[in-house]
């Protein structure tokens, strides 16, 4: 930038020169006096819009500079904010990869327990027809829920009335008994693991409360070959008609 002042200022100088030149030769010379009073007024208005101009090429650079360093720190911040991206798009896609295994192992486990976890489960009524009373009998009997609402794994006899455990396991076994009992014998009725008993339900021999009912359960672990069933007792009945008072249910938990 100073070099084309300097180049602007030597051809001023020149052609000022040559003026006045021209001036002694043509018109005579007037003297140094004269020929500056003409000349000088215009040489310092252009001298100073040189000077102008020298002033604004100067901010003008200070500007660019000021420019060049902004668009240096902005670059400086998106290559931080690029590597920044680039860094969360590795993590998203490290993350996308633990998810996807992490699901794979999901259904895994979930097709591991479907085939190694059997389905135990058992429902059924003790009259499949008709109404009236059952027993009483002269010694303990299992009794024989012969109306079958379900029976998954087939693990219960309504034969005998006997649940068989066909896997080592903990289950739930769930017993109603109902009573009516007019001037009969009251209704005694035991939940049996082989020949061992579990939990009882006894109504009362009483005149006053002909219709009872109740209901007990049990959660206990049973080896394979392990027989549960409902016993009534010797001398006892039970009343059961098409409104199925008295059910038999059970189901394994899980495995042991």
């Amino acid at each position: 930038m100073n070099e084309v002042l300097a180049l602007l200022l030597l051809s001023l100088c020149c052609g000022l020169s040559t003026g006045l030149g021209d001036n002694r030769d043509s018109e005579g010379y007037l003297g140094t006096g004269a020929s500056l009073a003409v000349c000088l007024p215009d040489t310092c208005a252009l001298f100073r819009e040189l000077a102008a101009m020298k002033e604004r090429l100067g901010t003008m650079d200070q500007t660019q500079a000021a420019l060049k360093e902004s668009f240096g720190a902005m670059g400086q911040k998106l290559g931080a904010v690029e590597t920044k991206l680039q860094g969360s798009e590795s993590q998203v896609e490290e993350l996308k990869k633990v998810n996807t295994a992490q699901e794979e192992e999901l259904k895994a486990l979930k097709k591991s327990l479907s085939t190694a976890q059997p389905k135990v489960a058992f429902s059924a009524a003790l009259r499949d027809s008709g109404g009236g009373h059952i027993g009483p009998f002269t010694t303990n009997t299992p009794l024989q829920y012969k109306r079958v609402f379900s029976n998954t794994g087939s693990s219960y006899n309504p034969a005998t009335g006997i649940f068989t455990a066909m896997v080592r396991g903990m289950y739930c076994f769930r017993y109603s008994m109902y009573s009516n009992n007019s001037g009969r014998p009251n209704s005694v009725v035991s939940l049996m693991k082989n020949s061992e008993m579990l939990v009882t339900t006894w109504n009362t021999d009483d005149s006053m409360n002909v219709h009872e009912s109740a209901s007990n359960a049990a959660v206990v672990q049973l080896e394979v070959g392990d027989g549960v069933y409902i016993q009534l007792w010797a001398n006892r009945v039970l009343y059961d008609d098409r409104n199925n008072y008295n059910t038999f249910t059970g189901f394994l938990l899980f495995t042991v």
